[in-house]
C-alpha cells in the first residue's frame, strides 16, 4: 500500500508536466491562499523496534504500530508562483500498538502539525494539472496512551513528543478558478522515546507514509 500509493503519486506529477490548458488559464500562483481538506491515512513502518519493560521484567519486546484514518486538511500560502508554505493539521489519529507479538498490547493517539516550504513547477502557467513537492517539519504530539501486558494487566506508557524531518510531494487537479481535487503523500520522520511504568524503555520508530486525498479550495 506504501509502495504504490507513492509511486502512484509519482507517476502522475511526473505526467503532469507536459499538460496544459488550451482554453482557460486559471494561472493559480503568486499571492493565493488555499485550503485543501480530506482524508489522510496514517501507515507507519512495518518494523517500529522493540521496548524493554524493566518494570515487568519483559526485555525486547518488538513493537509493531498499526494504522489509522483521520479527517484532514491544510492551510497555505503561495508567495511566487512556485514557492509556496503549507501547514497540516487533522483530528487525533488513533494507533492500536501490540509488543512481543501479543505480551502487551495498547493505543495512543498523536497530533502530527506538520509545516513544508512547496515548490511549483508549473506554478503561474495555464496547467489544469499542477505537481507540486515539500520539504519541512513535523511535530509530532501523543496523548491518551494505555498499555495492557499479558499476566500483569495495565501498566503506564508514555511516549515522548516528537520533531523530525518531513518530504511531500502532491498535485492539484484544478477544476475552475477555486475549486480543485488534490492527491498528497508525505513521509514523516517520527521517532518517540517510550517509558513504561516510568522506566525508560527504548526508541519507538513510527516513519509513516501519510496519504492523504481531498478537494483543494484558493481564495
Amino acid at each position: 500500500m506504501r509502495k504504490s500509493a507513492l509511486t502512484t503519486l509519482i507517476a502522475a506529477s511526473v505526467a503532469a508536466a507536459a499538460v496544459t490548458a488550451s482554453t482557460q488559464a486559471f494561472a493559480y500562483g503568486a499571492g493565493d491562499f488555499f485550503t485543501r481538506v480530506g482524508v489522510a491515512k496514517v501507515e507507519p513502518k512495518s518494523d517500529n523496534g522493540s521496548l524493554d519493560a524493566v518494570a515487568i521484567d519483559a526485555y525486547g519486546l518488538e513493537t509493531d504500530v498499526e494504522d489509522d484514518s483521520a479527517f484532514a486538511f491544510t492551510l497555505g500560502y503561495r508567495f511566487t508562483d512556485k514557492l509556496g508554505v503549507e501547514l497540516l493539521a487533522a483530528e487525533p489519529f488513533d494507533h492500536d500498538f501490540t509488543l512481543g507479538g501479543g505480551a502487551a498490547t495498547g493505543s495512543t493517539d498523536h497530533l502530527p502539525p506538520t509545516l513544508t516550504l512547496q515548490y511549483y513547477p508549473l506554478g503561474g502557467t495555464d496547467a489544469y494539472v499542477q505537481p507540486y513537492m515539500g520539504v519541512g517539519v513535523n511535530y509530532t504530539k501523543f496523548s491518551d496512551e494505555k498499555a495492557t501486558v499479558a499476566g500483569v494487566g495495565e501498566v503506564d506508557v508514555e511516549f515522548d513528543d516528537s520533531w523530525g524531518a518531513v518530504g511531500q510531494l502532491g498535485v492539484d487537479l484544478l477544476i475552475d478558478d477555486n475549486w480543485a481535487l488534490n492527491g498528497a503523500v508525505w513521509y514523516m520522520d517520527i521517532d518517540s522515546d517510550a517509558k513504561i511504568a516510568g522506566i525508560d524503555a527504548g526508541k519507538v520508530e513510527i516513519d509513516p507514509v501519510v496519504v492523504m486525498g481531498g478537494i483543494s479550495y484558493r481564495f
